[in-house]
């Protein structure tokens, strides 16, 4: 008896779903054994499950709230300035930016991104096949959002307009007013505005509302894995105030994945009870890391920087006359330190995405100094 034939591959030029660089070179995928300074990370220390020093044996492992834990909920409304109605949880901030990306897109429709960005920001839209503009963050005006050019970019057929606060990669943080307009810019040509704030908690400069709670146009988005560093519960949410766009998010989630885990959530929920404690210790332990960096760059010659406002991470760029691969050869292979590179954004490789928030001092020291040595080395 002949076998069925095979399936036909799909055809190269119209697959949904690439791999981006960011995700092929990761710390994860590269192996966390052959790196000795991972500056790479863009979280904080990643947590233990023992410092919640509480069992969860009695725990049921049924299907959970569809919208999430009602008591977790609860804690990130407070937060929020929302109604607990208004938060629903993901599968981390990736989850909820592939449900409102998949939910309001379609083919042909506009969405205006702040570039550069966190990936899912940009190849989901693209997946869909929604026209992607991007609002160019310019070293040069210190990593700005232009409203000015924001409203100059929208139209009737714009759909979403995609800003991130405290800024991945550049640490920029938005304010009140930039906020408030950017509601402002999305509510007069009918789009939606969706704010990534996964930093919020760090921001160096002042904390600004949610953007959820400053318009009924505008979504939110976070996670536990960035402040927190607890990026292996895979736990986000959206915050929402529209009665039917709650809704159509809360269909996407349950044909995705019905619920979100009732493990992740409890866990999620017994350490955000003692969030406030948790985010001291967390913002000292930043700072003190931040000021290795700060002085670091205050003795470079071979770097330039915009100094960022919040989160844990920061985007130098070479200067001078370097050899940009000699650097990263050395600095990888020789030195065994590994950072973000320009090209993880769609951005000269000359630029590189440090983060302070994850190694420890003494490797974080290191590993800076590692940077330098590979910059001297690679000088022409």
């Amino acid at each position: 008896m002949n076998a069925p034939p095979l399936p036909d591959r799909p055809r190269m030029d119209s697959v949904k779903y690439r791999r981006a660089a960011i995700e092929i070179e990761s710390p994860e995928e590269y192996g966390y054994d052959r790196i000795d300074c991972n500056l790479a990370e863009s979280s904080f220390t990643d947590g233990r499950l023992g410092e919640l020093g509480e069992g969860i044996e009695e725990l049921v492992l049924q299907y959970g709230d569809h919208l999430g834990k009602p008591e977790l909920r609860r804690i990130l409304a407070e937060d929020a300035g929302v109604d607990p109605g208004d938060v629903m949880l993901t599968v981390g901030a990736a989850g909820a930016l592939f449900i409102v990306a998949s939910s309001l897109l379609d083919a042909g429709d506009e969405v205006v991104v702040c570039f550069p960005n966190y990936t899912t920001n940009l190849e989901t839209p693209r997946a869909i096949g929604a026209e992607i503009r991007k609002l160019e963050l310019r070293f040069e005006e210190g990593f700005r959002v232009d409203m000015d050019a924001l409203a100059g970019m929208v139209s009737d057929r714009t759909r979403l307009i995609s800003l991130t606060t405290p800024h991945n990669p550049t640490g920029t943080v938005l304010s009140e007013a930039e906020l408030r307009r950017a509601a402002e810019i999305a509510e007069e040509c009918g789009a939606w505005l969706l704010v990534d704030e996964t930093y919020r908690g760090l921001s160096y400069v002042g904390t600004p509302p949610n953007a959820a709670s400053l318009s009924p146009r505008a979504i939110s988005i976070s996670s536990l894995s960035k402040t927190w560093g607890l990026p292996g519960l895979r736990l986000g949410w959206i915050l929402c105030r529209d009665p039917d766009l709650k809704e159509l998010f809360l269909a996407a989630k349950e044909q995705i994945h019905i619920s979100t885990s009732v493990l992740d959530e409890e866990i999620a929920w017994r350490y955000l009870k003692d969030r406030d404690h948790h985010l001291r210790r967390i913002r000292g332990v930043i700072n003190e890391r931040f000021a290795c960096v700060r002085d670091f760059m205050s003795r470079q010659t071979d770097l330039e920087w915009v100094e960022p406002e919040g989160g844990v991470i920061a985007f130098p760029r070479l200067r001078g006359e370097i050899d940009v691969d000699r650097f990263y050869q050395l600095l990888n292979d020789e030195y065994g330190t590994f950072v973000g590179p320009g090209h993880w954004f769609d951005m000269d490789r000359r630029y590189m995405r440090i983060g302070y928030g994850w190694p420890e001092a003494e490797e974080l020291a290191r590993g800076l100094d590692n940077i330098t040595k590979a910059a001297a080395r690679a000088r022409g």
